[in-house]
């Protein structure tokens, strides 16, 4: 008897992230990306983009796991846009999954990490483009403008200066953090991993709905884990 061979899942491409210092926050916006303050990240790994709908379906495939909403919202499930709807829980998930089945450690990044790889190695730009406002670039109206009703694909805009495609837009994206408005006051200098308690996870980036307000490189937000939004995915 013939045994199917297993599935081979293929792993997402990576950047590295070099270690250093930058000022993480911002004076100009909300009172809980303050005080400005310097931190280190060790060098790290990020995809280069966004988790895709073919890849959330290997994991479902894998394990059995239940489609989120909208999976058959054709404003939703283009293969190569990011998956949305999927809790803080389920994102992990998946990461653990991942780690299993390629035998390399995959995790949600930590706020301090994320806002430097979305820094790009610049410090006091505004977004991960420069300091241009969203709505006076070329491509506010094909994302913003009332034309499309979900998120780009992951890789058809510009890349960062570290080859991140879409931080700041198309999808809020989950941190590994538990969120504390007031945590910069306390936060370690070198490689802060959040609160040790809290009900809400944080999360950064602006979204296909959301832009303006959170797309800032330095924008914090965060909802309870268990939410399951359609502009939030990982």
């Amino acid at each position: 008897m013939n045994q199917a061979m297993p599935r081979r899942v293929l792993a997402p491409e990576c950047r590295l992230i070099p270690g250093g210092e930058f000022l993480m926050g911002s004076e100009e916006g909300q009172d809980m990306e303050r005080p400005v303050h310097r931190v280190w990240v060790d060098a790290f790994e990020m995809a280069i983009h966004q988790v895709r709908n073919r890849d959330y379906a290997e994991f479902m495939e894998a394990t059995g796991h239940p489609a989120p909403t909208h999976w058959s919202n054709p404003d939703f499930n283009h293969p190569d846009q990011p998956v949305v709807a999927v809790s803080w829980f389920e994102a992990a998930q998946c990461c653990v999954w991942l780690s299993e089945v390629t035998g390399r450690r995959y995790r949600l990044p930590t706020e301090a990490e994320w806002e430097h790889a979305a820094r790009g190695g610049s410090e006091g730009l505004l977004y991960p483009w420069g300091d241009e406002a969203p709505d006076a670039r070329s491509e506010y109206l094909r994302r913003w403008g009332g034309e499309v009703r979900g998120p780009l694909s992951v890789a058809c805009g510009t890349p960062n200066a570290y080859c991140i495609f879409y931080l700041c837009e198309n999808v809020h994206e989950w941190c590994a953090d538990l969120f504390q408005e007031d945590y910069y006051a306390v936060s370690p200098g070198r490689n802060p991993q959040g609160p040790a308690r809290g009900e809400r996870r944080a999360s950064r980036g602006g979204s296909w709905r959301h832009h303006v307000k959170v797309c800032r490189c330095a924008a914090r937000s965060s909802i309870p884990p268990h939410f399951q939004y359609a502009d939030y995915g990982f």
